[in-house]
């Protein structure tokens, strides 16, 4: 009978690899996901959705020197 750590090793390196290597390329493929593409831009502009915009309608800040 093989001890405990052995038993575990063996899974690890066999299953739980393969395992984790679908999650990876799953979880790739479905942020690079067409459809995911107004989610992205949507969330990198979040940032700038309460920011003050200037008078003149410029939205880029002014140069301070």
């Amino acid at each position: 009978m093989t001890d405990t750590y052995s038993l575990l090793r063996l899974f690890a390196d066999s299953w739980m690899l393969l395992a984790m290597s679908a999650f990876f390329l799953g979880a790739c493929l479905w942020a690079f996901r067409p459809g995911a593409r107004a989610a992205h831009e949507e969330a990198a502009m979040a940032i700038f959705r309460d920011s003050p915009t200037r008078a003149d309608g410029d939205d880029q800040p002014k140069d301070p020197t």
